[in-house]
């Protein structure tokens, strides 16, 4: 992962002259990653996304896809190595999947029956293709929809809030196929979501976003580095005062008592294991001990004004 599939420089963009939507972006994605792009709500993601792809026109700035300057002239042989998958698909729900992945086959050059079968395999809707897509459930459309990005066997698939409206079944769904759509067939990702906890689960490098700027950019591994070396654990306990009365005797007094649970800073896992030990030595039950999830505070630091 040496080389940049996407490099944006400097970009500029804004809908007002009063406002800017994008200032001075600065994004690098690495050739088979998969690159969360995380933001709240109205940051600026979707609007980043169409810059990219060419959708609006940025004020300044350089948009750089496979090494190639993004312009008039390399604008069609960029987008041929490029799939998308911008809000919810465009789908023709009197069709099923397969009379749907025809028509937008014959928008593209050279690709065939057997293309079509290999997208929707791929996809995991091959027992579904006879379906009409209006019996689909809003997952199997999502996953259509990226089959159809597939289609030309991109080297960079843009995904805008895949598991946006998702239930739980849908959102792993679409986990795994992000997944091996990448460890498979090595096709970068480029991902935006404001969900930390998927970004999290599936992507390799992260680029924060608030206010239409960059805050932060990095592997995903650095930025739970930068939380620090602690871990926050929660315990749930038949005696939570008593937890903490002995927490403190034994010399762990960075705990605290939030939403009915006891919580603690420690170093490392191996004393994770010295703290259960230390209660039930005190004849206090465990009923659960969980990691905290530190990259939430960070977040939010990193996103709130």
């Amino acid at each position: 992962m040496d080389k940049n599939i996407i490099d944006i420089k400097n970009l500029n963009f804004s809908y007002k002259k009063t406002h800017k939507e994008i200032e001075d972006m600065v994004l690098h994605v690495p050739k088979g990653s998969i690159y969360g792009f995380l933001g709240p709500n109205g940051a600026g993601k979707s609007t980043t996304i169409r810059l990219i792809l060419g959708l609006l026109k940025k004020h300044s700035g350089t948009v750089a896809l496979f090494r190639e300057k993004f312009n008039a002239k390399t604008r069609i042989e960029i987008l041929n190595k490029v799939g998308a998958l911008i809000e919810n698909p465009s789908l023709y729900d009197h069709l099923n999947a397969v009379d749907n992945l025809r028509i937008a086959a014959s928008y593209r050059q050279h690709i065939g029956h057997d293309r079509i079968n290999e997208v929707l395999e791929i996809v995991n809707l091959v027992n579904a293709k006879k379906k009409n897509v209006k019996e689909f459930s809003l997952g199997m459309k999502q996953r259509l929809g990226i089959a159809i990005s597939l289609l030309s066997n991109p080297e960079l698939i843009i995904l805008d809030e895949p598991t946006n409206g998702l239930d739980p079944k849908g959102i792993i769904e679409m986990r795994m196929l992000i997944t091996d759509l990448n460890k498979k067939y090595g096709t970068t990702i480029f991902i935006s979501s404001h969900l930390l906890s998927e970004i999290e689960k599936t992507c390799t490098h992260v680029g924060i976003i608030r206010n239409g700027k960059m805050v932060y950019e990095d592997t995903v591994k650095a930025l739970k580095e930068s939380k620090g070396k602690n871990i926050t654990i929660e315990i749930d306990t038949d005696k939570h005062v008593d937890t903490m009365k002995v927490l403190e005797q034994h010399n762990k007094k960075d705990s605290a008592m939030l939403n009915g649970l006891v919580q603690i800073d420690v170093e490392d896992k191996e004393e994770i294991i010295e703290v259960i030990d230390i209660l039930r030595s005190c004849n206090i039950n465990i009923y659960q001990v969980s990691i905290k999830n530190n990259l939430e505070d960070l977040f939010l630091e990193l996103t709130e004004n």
